[in-house]
């Protein structure tokens, strides 16, 4: 069934677990996410990045993530992922999609404050709910939240912590603005990363503490981190879990293993179903750890 983020996250913390929120730019990972939910009888939110617009158009996967979240057995979120600009915005808001990340952490405080309210006041009369983000999230190696032809960078964990969230900025920037969710920076990124990351689980409990109970916090970046670790931010406040990269990445490496073992026989629909029946049993593990023994 197709519901709206504030439902399930609000049950989420409530109950003390997390929900993965992953990319799905594809049908073959659209499938499996979906399937992998309906298996465990839990709740997911399947998102499209406005990077990978270039891939496939929201206005072609849009309505198949709509239309296949409605049919699902348990609650599906449909969500946009680091919506940049109004255009964009409205593409996805036309395809059908009831929550939005309007992302402005690269600009200026008050600029983030003012134009993600405009948009949230705007999202509201609509029954759109709305995620932000304040710090800023960085990027690594192979991060599939870059344009192909953006410089890449390779941060350790004492670079990351430049970009982390203060706790009482994020408690003003929830309430000024009136988000549902708020992405927030405590030691992960996006990609793939250099060092094994370490999380700063204090600075989750002052931000969800700090911050509006009806606003839930968001990690990003969570693939790649220490299922422990993630566990861990769970308990401390984050109820929405975003996660792809490694499973992506993952998935590749699956598929070039089968080309080899079949010394390039294997026929493509052969591997394409290969490929999504591994990625269900990554979106089954993942989902099972977010749960967090609930």
């Amino acid at each position: 069934m197709l519901v709206n983020m504030t439902d399930i996250l609000a049950e989420a913390e409530g109950m003390g677990y997390g929900i993965p929120c992953i990319n799905t730019p594809n049908h073959e990972t659209l499938r499996a996410v979906i399937e992998a939910a309906e298996e465990l009888h839990t709740p997911v939110i399947i998102d499209h990045a406005e990077v990978h617009n270039s891939l496939i158009p929201i206005e072609r996967m849009g309505p198949e993530m709509v239309k296949a979240a409605a049919a699902a057995k348990v609650p599906v979120c449909v969500h946009l992922d680091h919506g940049k600009s109004y255009t964009f915005l409205m593409r996805a808001l036309e395809a059908g999609f009831p929550s939005i990340m309007f992302d402005n952490s690269d600009l200026p405080f008050e600029e983030n404050v003012k134009r993600t309210k405009e948009f949230v006041d705007f999202a509201h009369e609509r029954g759109i709910t709305v995620e932000a983000e304040l710090g800023i999230m960085a990027s690594a190696m192979e991060d599939t939240h870059e344009e192909a032809d953006a410089e890449k960078r390779i941060l350790t964990n004492a670079d990351i912590r430049n970009f982390f969230t203060d706790p009482e900025q994020a408690a003003e920037f929830a309430e000024r603005t009136g988000c549902d969710a708020l992405a927030v920076c405590f030691g992960t990124m996006h990609g793939i990363y250099a060092e094994p990351p370490v999380l700063d689980i204090d600075r989750v409990k002052a931000i969800r503490k700090a911050v509006r109970s009806e606003c839930r916090i968001v990690m990003h970046g969570s693939s790649g981190v220490d299922f422990e670790q993630v566990k861990t931010a769970i308990s401390a406040g984050c109820s929405k879990i975003n996660y792809y990269s490694y499973m992506a990445k993952s998935a590749t490496q699956f598929a070039a293993k089968k080309i080899e073992e079949s010394n390039g026989t294997i026929a493509y629909h052969e591997l394409q179903e290969a490929a999504y029946g591994h990625m269900k049993e990554y979106a089954k593990n993942v989902l099972k750890t977010f749960r967090n023994g609930k």
